[in-house]
């Protein structure tokens, strides 16, 4: 269950700014609700972003110097990325031009074992290949001592990076990165690849005509993959890039979009579901080398090149679902894990490569923070995603002592720790959120309440205008609030459903994927809302809207009261001492657990949320039906699946006396204390 947030754009703000441009109202009201309330700012979202003077960056001639006389003396230029996506596209740019120009130059990528950056052992590998000249692309702002000894062995550095510098920078020729604090650039946003373009630009003597024409496509990629904020110049790098995907004359990337299924007129979430995944999954689980191949294949071996990433990207998903099914399993068998505040979960021999992802997974099904430690040689990792609200760097922090290593910001972070220490570690991590006085929940935004009339061709059409859509320019949410359901359906044999509804006197289809109708906790006949993303399809020649369901509840859901029962019930399983007052709001009566039983009787199978909008809110609380389920699942009446949160009812012979319970007496007990 997530949290919704309803924005309610100021509508005269809105109706002045429509008025005054060729931008639909629908659109006008999204950005009208994300701040743009103005015609300056509005305009400015629209018309800035064209991409800055790349000498304005601070170092930037000086780079453009170390480099051209490398390539004058023909001396040998490695340029250095990184494992991910940004870092190989990074690398493809700068090697493919540095190439297009004469120079005498190789890349080099770390694996993803070898750690983030550079390191000794490959300084050390590319001075015996005879490198002079090192240039990192989407790392190297915080090589400090790995610096020192690229110099050390007569070599040289320039650094171009889009990470945050620590209080010194390396050592080098030059050190490109528009976050330096003495760097005038007005953009600082960029991702790894757009500081690359730049430099290439630079390079071409500032003109970005031809480097633009050739590499855009590739920093659109990296851009939208790396997640920053797709505002500014990278909005124009995006917006551009997308434009030149059907016309690209890079082999590989075409070859990777007939491989991956891509459509054409591409749009920013089709690089972030399609393309970005096969190139990250190289770094992943095979060579990030193999992805640098691929987006410089000629047209002969580029089929075999973006196959082989198609194929390490399922390779990917399959040990994905390895690890979420054992994480589930381990769940089931220690339900309790789920009443902590932060899951930890250790397992051996999960890939380092996926754990995060797999904890961005398990944090979005569970509604709280996820750390996910892989173990191996001795030595334990772990990837950690995190809530708005809850600080995991700060939490590590918390248990510093006991880590080796870790680093991070509010919503991600990652560690190496002592096997040894794991117990401990969760110990002070779950102090550490006990701490605090409430944990955030998930929210989900919605950009407006939709009104009949926006569920309308031309205004769904109107919403195009505002992409490119990441990261600080989402794709557009939006609520349906008390509509009426008619009919549901299921589709792909029941995989997805459909859901046919009645709102305001419009009528409408949602499609909601990933849930059959049998497991759907809303019914026909009655109102529901919904949060929902809007498209057009065309099918038969025809225009229609394509309504996705992203979240959707029973009308008059009171999230604020099913939050608070949730904190409640978990803090009394784990031991926490509670009011006398919220024991008793939490006890079921023998009548209340009659009723939930009976109901679980007729459904057989149910989940927890279908069963809470079975009842009353006001009187059958979160609280008291987990408990409720907890007592029958005690006394053998039902099987309760923590992990899916579903409640089956199992054959019993003989009568079943409540008084039994251990947990209904130890209630009763602190209610008559």
């Amino acid at each position: 269950m997530k949290k919704w947030s309803i924005k309610k754009p100021d509508e005269a703000k809105a109706a002045d700014i429509a008025s005054r441009c060729d931008i639909d109202r629908l659109a006008v009201d999204v950005m009208v609700a994300r701040g743009f309330d103005d015609m300056d700012s509005f305009a400015a979202f629209f018309t800035g972003g064209e991409l800055e003077d790349p000498f304005v960056i601070k170092d930037m001639q000086q780079a453009v110097d170390a480099i051209t006389a490398a390539v004058d003396e023909y001396e040998l230029i490695c340029v250095y990325g990184d494992y991910d996506c940004d870092g190989v596209t990074s690398t493809a740019i700068l090697y493919d031009y540095l190439l297009s120009i004469g120079a005498n130059v190789i890349y080099y990528i770390p694996e993803r074992a070898d750690g983030y950056g550079l390191n000794s052992g490959a300084v050390n590998y590319l001075h015996d290949q005879g490198v002079k000249l090192i240039v990192t692309v989407d790392n190297g702002i915080s090589a400090i001592p790995e610096a020192e000894e690229i110099y050390s062995l007569g070599m040289k550095l320039v650094v171009t990076d889009h990470h945050q510098p620590g209080s010194s920078l390396p050592r080098a020729e030059a050190v490109v990165d528009p976050h330096r604090e003495d760097c005038p650039s007005a953009f600082k946003h960029l991702a790894g690849c757009g500081v690359a373009l730049k430099l290439c630009a630079a390079l071409d003597g500032g003109d970005y005509t031809a480097v633009a024409d050739q590499y855009l496509d590739l920093c659109a990629i990296g851009t939208v993959a790396d997640v920053v904020s797709l505002t500014g110049e990278n909005r124009y790098i995006v917006k551009q890039g997308l434009r030149n995907f059907n016309t690209t004359d890079n082999y590989g990337l075409r070859a990777l979009k007939k491989a991956a299924g891509c459509k054409e007129n591409m749009r920013s979430t089709d690089i972030a579901f399609t393309l970005a995944p096969r190139i990250n999954a190289a770094g992943r689980f095979g060579s990030p080398i193999t992805a640098v191949k691929t987006l410089l294949s000629e047209a002969n071996d580029a089929e075999v090149y973006a196959g082989m990433l198609v194929n390490l990207n399922d390779q990917r998903k399959e040990t994905e679902a390895g690890i979420s099914k054992e994480i589930f399993g381990y769940i089931n068998d220690h339900p309790e894990i789920l009443n902590e505040r932060v899951l930890i979960l250790a397992g051996k021999g999960w890939a380092h490569g996926v754990i995060g992802i797999v904890a961005a997974r398990v944090m979005d099904y569970y509604g709280k923070p996820v750390v996910l430690i892989t173990e191996e040689n001795g030595v334990a990792r772990g990837s950690a995603r995190s809530i708005s609200g809850f600080n995991i760097f700060k939490c590590f922090q918390a248990a510093d002592d006991l880590l080796e290593k870790y680093g991070g910001h509010e919503c991600a972070g990652g560690l190496t720790i002592l096997p040894e220490n794991i117990e401990e570690f969760k110990k002070r991590v779950y102090e550490y959120a006990s701490s605090l006085e409430q944990m955030p929940a998930i929210t989900i935004t919605a950009d407006k309440l939709l009104t009949p009339s926006d569920l309308d061709i031309e205004r769904i059409r109107g919403l195009s205008k505002l992409e490119p859509f990441g990261e600080g320019n989402s794709l557009p949410q939006f609520a349906i609030v008390g509509a009426q359901v008619r009919d549901i359906r299921p589709l792909s044999n029941g995989k997805h459903s459909k859901i046919a509804i009645s709102y305001g006197g419009a009528q409408a289809e949602l499609v909601i994927f990933g849930t059959s109708p049998s497991a759907l906790t809303v019914r026909a006949g009655s109102r529901a809302d919904f949060i929902v993303t809007l498209d057009i399809n065309e099918y038969g020649g025809r225009e229609y809207p394509s309504i996705k369901i992203i979240d959707y509840r029973p009308s008059g859901f009171n999230q604020n009261a099913y939050f608070s029962a949730k904190d409640c019930y978990e803090r009394y399983r784990r031991g926490e001492q509670l009011e006398k007052s919220f024991i008793a709001k939490m006890t079921p009566t023998r009548e209340e657990l009659i009723s939930v039983y009976k109901t679980v009787q007729a459904a057989k199978v149910i989940s927890t949320d279908s069963l809470y909008y079975r009842f009353d809110p006001k009187v059958m609380n979160l609280a008291k039906l987990r408990l409720c389920i907890d007592i029958f699942d005690e006394l053998g009446l039902v099987s309760f699946k923590a992990g899916s949160g579903t409640v089956t009812l199992l054959p019993v012979s003989g009568k079943v006396e409540l008084e039994n319970s251990k947990i209904l007496a130890k209630l009763v007990e602190l209610c008559n204390a």
